[in-house]
């Protein structure tokens, strides 16, 4: 199953100016409980994809909200010369083929 085929929001925003982070929202417990059972291989394939070691990407489920967010270093701090997207709102596209 893909990412994107399951959760109804896959989103990026900046956690402050050196940290970015991507927030996956699921619908339906099912959906959500499929991702959780799939937390190891979400966090491999989402540093692969975004580029980062695996050990720099934190991963934190949140059964509340039905919720999961991945939580980055920027590699360019927020406004400064290099900075492609200073809300980091436009970074979540590697994400969304993740297969589980």
């Amino acid at each position: 199953m893909r990412l994107d085929e399951i959760a109804r929001v896959i989103r990026s925003k900046n956690a402050g100016p050196r940290k970015q982070t991507f927030d996956l929202l699921f619908d339906s417990e099912e959906a959500y409980q499929k991702v959780r059972a799939a937390l190891d291989s979400l966090g491999e394939q989402a540093a692969q994809r975004l580029g980062v070691p695996r050990n720099r990407l934190t991963v934190i489920d949140y059964p509340p909200a039905r919720a999961v967010k991945l939580t980055i270093d920027r590699l360019v701090m927020s406004g400064d010369p290099g900075d492609c997207d200073v809300y980091g709102a436009q970074q979540h596209a590697p994400l969304l083929g993740i297969e589980l």
